[in-house]
């Protein structure tokens, strides 16, 4: 059975976007305490299913797809500029296209501005009321106010009128980033975007036995399966291993591991190949926070999504990304980068930061490693026993040695060096992600 948690959550995914929901509401709808409703909400919040506004309530927004996440809510909008809103909560939950800012002539304006559109503006009230007819709802700057009609209009055509007092270039600059930082979001993998889900794969129960096993074990040629109660509960795994020498009429509930390690929808795709490579596990169930089975992913389906999103332009830069650009090969046989340290890779004293370091050496024990074809690894540990002052605009080599190889993991030493100065020393262990 679920619990009150879930069943709230999958109350507010289900009340048609635009709808406005409170504590009190939830709390009398669901029969549940006002702390627990309280807890839903902010987990819906979480989720990406309503927001909150001060002064205003909290509303039910469109949950976006992994390809139109870049696009915000007005609702979302009101919560990253600060802003109140004058007009048009009625559309709140609606996303905006692209936003438009108005340092022109009102004709010249009125060319850039159509539906779904934000217009950012000042204390000009005919822009204003010439966005709401157009279709676009309208951001006003410097915490100025508009008209009473404009007001009544963007309630009649529900598309918000929201105030802030902040100026146009620093708001612009905060839309930019949040878009950018849901680029960043959207370039992460997450389990839920590759997991196969219940119904397209085979689940076993404890009821059933050993020949049930084989059974499917011939049929489909898998060689673990999740184990569930009637209420598609995990309570175990099972593989090919564990049934080794066992009589086919003992049951699966005798034999299974119990306990079994779970991943869950929001765990990335990277902490998933971690996982399963440091427990030596080929099949990983994936669970709600009831333990409710909702469906598996394989070894095989981590390191395909892992190797594809590699391959992908990367629509937001992350700090990784950006030493990842400065890296350049020196020397394929000598297995020798070359890095340029830039400003944005520094710290407050204008030396290279610590975390640039660490990424750079991993980036290039990576490379080491793909060079001498054993694939993607992680990782594990790392000991930076010497390190030197660099600053911005040096130019470093970095020159890993592999010192031990296993099938699994690999041990390599690092030295760095700033023309013919030795600037750091390191040890770090990859682990392997193996087929």
């Amino acid at each position: 059975m679920s619990t009150k948690h879930e069943k709230i959550l999958r109350y507010i995914e289900s009340l048609p976007v635009g709808d406005k929901i409170s504590v009190r509401q939830i709390a009398k709808e669901m029969a549940v305490s006002e702390g627990t409703a309280y807890r839903a909400i902010k987990e819906a919040e979480n989720r990406r299913l309503v927001s909150s506004i001060e002064r205003v309530g909290t509303i039910r927004i469109e949950k976006k797809k992994k390809e139109n996440i870049e696009r915000l809510t007005f609702a979302e909008i009101v919560n990253i500029i600060d802003g109140q809103v004058l007009g048009g909560k009625g559309g709140l939950h609606k996303t905006l296209t692209k936003f438009v800012i108005g340092a022109m002539q009102l004709e010249d304006m009125m060319r850039y501005t159509d539906a779904g559109s934000l217009l950012i503006v000042g204390n000009r009230f005919k822009a204003h009321e010439n966005a709401l007819t157009a279709g676009a709802a309208v951001l006003i700057t410097g915490g100025f106010d508009t008209t009473e009609e404009n007001k009544q209009l963007a309630d009649e055509l529900e598309l918000p009128i929201i105030t802030t007092s902040y100026d146009t270039f620093t708001v612009a600059t905060m839309i930019n980033r949040a878009i950018y930082d849901q680029l960043i979001k959207k370039d992460i993998l997450f389990i839920e975007d590759i997991y196969v889900a219940i119904d397209e794969t085979k689940v076993l129960q404890t009821s059933q036995t050993l020949a049930d096993f084989k059974r499917e074990n011939e049929r489909t040629t898998h060689g673990a399966y999740p184990v569930v109660t009637a209420k598609n509960k995990l309570v175990g795994m099972i593989t090919v291993k564990d049934v080794i020498g066992r009589p086919e009429e003992e049951f699966i509930e005798k034999v299974m591991t119990k306990n079994p390690i779970a991943g869950s929808m929001k765990m990335s795709v990277a902490s998933a190949s971690h996982l399963m490579i440091w427990e030596g596990i080929d099949l990983l169930p994936v669970v709600d926070d009831d333990n409710v089975l909702q469906g598996v992913i394989s070894r095989q389906d981590v390191l395909k999504a892992l190797q594809l999103a590699q391959r992908q332009p990367q629509q937001g830069e992350t700090i990784d990304d950006l030493i990842k650009n400065e890296i350049k090969v020196l020397s394929d046989e000598e297995l020798q980068v070359e890095f340029k340290v830039t400003p944005q890779m520094t710290n407050q004293f204008g030396a290279i930061s610590y975390g640039a370091f660490t990424t750079l050496l991993t980036e290039a024990g990576a490379f080491a490693l793909k060079r001498r074809k054993r694939g993607d690894a992680v990782a594990e540990n790392m000991t930076i026993y010497f390190m030197k002052p660099v600053q911005m605009d040096s130019v470093l080599t970095v020159k890993p040695v592999i010192l031990d190889m296993s099938r699994k993991f690999v041990k390599m030493d690092f030295e760095v060096y700033n023309n013919a100065l030795l600037v750091g020393k390191a040890m770090i262990t990859f682990q392997l992600l193996e087929r």
